[in-house]
């Protein structure tokens, strides 16, 4: 397989940006010469993961919706079935949701898998492909950690406060993602001047809540609007099903998908935290600032597979290769640890416990002094 398998713009990218770093030893070709024969999405195996966890964690959920209804003698009992398959349907569900993250990256080259996962995922959870496309920006070497990146915030930087409020505002995403679709959608395509607004400020999966996002061209637009639509219809069902089917005013089906979409995105955000090491300050940061300020946690993948699936627990290796598969992550870390020199900052990147490492944020964000705006790192 040829090289081309890993886009060049990547290593012209680091290249030019790591040859100007003093005291730089990662040299990023040595990286991509270790693994060049990888790099290419094999959409079989991305129809192996998503389907068989979709379909189980869409079963799962059904079946605790129901559980009362199938043991309506023994309420204790559907009670602790209904605990006992909750944290295993939001674990699938966690794992589905990253595929979204692959999307971004390939989902030219996954053919039909963008409406499948769409059909099966996005659009029930209210997360359409959409938006998540400016997640590119992330990895741009100029919009990393300043304004134009919508996923970075120097939480380092910031009281304690921020990563308290960043946890718990997951309480309000579920009711505000519900009204953005079923809505504001709506007032969108009835009043056309409010797009704009809603576009560059609601449309977004985002960490600073003060990015904006860039205007659509007018095939993105297109798309934006027909996925808007699906979500709007899935919420009309989701909203008034029971009612229409049994009679019920109020749903059991409202209490377990809000629940579980806190879940989920609670856990993803406490992933999240432990991601980045966010020292940035806002400025452009050189490529191995870049590098450093991210981890991987290899170890233990009976565990880290679970809270950071679809190769999203290898975040350093990945803004190193952001056209690595996720399933080639764990081959290409193997690889770049046996082959890279053992003074390699990739090495210092690799952390063992997401916990410790969002207590060290922890530790970072409230080491400012009170009469001080900035932290020393």
């Amino acid at each position: 397989m040829s090289t081309s398998s890993i886009p060049r713009q990547d290593v012209l990218d680091a290249n030019s940006t790591g040859n100007k770093t003093e005291g730089a030893s990662f040299k990023f070709s040595e990286g991509h010469r270790l693994i060049r024969d990888l790099g290419r999405p094999k959409p079989i195996l991305y129809w192996l993961d998503f389907l068989p966890c979709i379909l189980i964690a869409h079963t799962l959920f059904m079946t605790m919706r129901y559980m009362h209804e199938i043991l309506p003698e023994d309420p204790s009992r559907a009670y602790l079935v209904q605990a006992i398959l909750f944290p295993v349907c939001v674990i699938l569900y966690m794992r589905c949701a990253m595929f979204i993250h692959e999307l971004a990256h390939f989902g030219d080259k996954l053919p039909y898998f963008r409406p499948v996962w769409n059909s099966l995922c996005g659009v029930p959870f209210l997360i359409p492909s959409f938006v998540y496309l400016p997640h590119l920006d992330h990895h741009r070497r100029k919009s990393y950690g300043t304004h134009e990146d919508g996923e970075y915030f120097p939480l380092t930087h910031m009281s304690r406060w921020y990563l308290v409020a960043f946890l718990l505002h997951n309480l309000l995403i579920p009711i505000l993602a519900y009204l953005r679709f079923l809505v504001v959608s709506p007032i969108c395509w009835v009043y056309p001047p409010a797009r704009r607004w809603v576009h560059r400020h609601a449309s977004t999966i985002v960490v600073d809540p003060f990015y904006e996002r860039r205007d659509g061209s007018p095939e993105l637009m297109r798309l934006v609007v027909r996925q808007e639509a699906f979500c709007f219809v899935w919420l009309l069902w989701f909203t008034f099903g029971d009612w229409i089917m049994t009679g019920q005013l109020v749903s059991p089906m409202w209490f377990w998908g809000y629940l579980t979409g806190v879940a989920v995105l609670t856990l993803n955000a406490v992933r999240t935290l432990g991601a980045h090491r966010w020292t940035g300050d806002g400025r452009v940061m050189s490529f191995e600032e870049q590098l450093l300020d991210t981890v991987n946690y290899p170890h233990r993948p009976w565990i880290t597979e679970l809270w950071g699936p679809i190769g999203t627990r290898y975040h350093a290796l990945h803004h190193l290769f952001p056209s690595l598969p996720y399933h080639d992550a764990p081959e290409a870390h193997r690889r770049l640890m046996e082959g890279l020199p053992a003074n390699s900052p990739y090495r210092e990147t690799i952390r063992t416990s997401l916990l410790g490492e969002i207590c060290e944020l922890w530790r970072r964000a409230g080491g400012r002094s009170s009469s001080s705006k900035t932290v020393a790192t």
